[in-house]
Formats: C-alpha cells, structure tokens, sequence
C-alpha cells in the first residue's frame, strides 16, 4: 500500500485528543500523549473513527 501523502498527514488530527497523526504501516497512530490511539488505513482511507481504532501499548 502507497504511504499517506505528506501533505495530508500535515492537515490530519487525531479526533479524540487533535494531536497530530504519523503513519506506521497500515495505521495511522496519535502522537499525542493521553490518547493512544491508533486508527486503520482502509483501501488507502484512513478510518478516523474511535470506535474503529484500537489503544496502543
């Protein structure tokens, strides 16, 4: 699978804590430090739904 543009990721925000987001394989996992979140890239879509993402660590 193609990594997320540059330029999208810039403008993408985590919707549970708006820490800013980097792509690790097929998620794309908060950088922030209370959230822990970690969302799916779906057919090239990332899933930006909390219900959809799993906790990390």
């Amino acid at each position: 699978m193609p990594p997320i543009e540059a330029a999208l990721l810039e403008i993408l925000a985590c919707p549970v804590c708006h820490a800013p987001l980097r792509e690790d394989g097929d998620e794309l996992v908060c950088t922030g430090e209370s959230c822990g979140l970690a969302y799916p890239i779906q057919d090239g879509i990332p899933v930006l739904l909390e219900d959809e993402a799993r906790r990390t660590g």
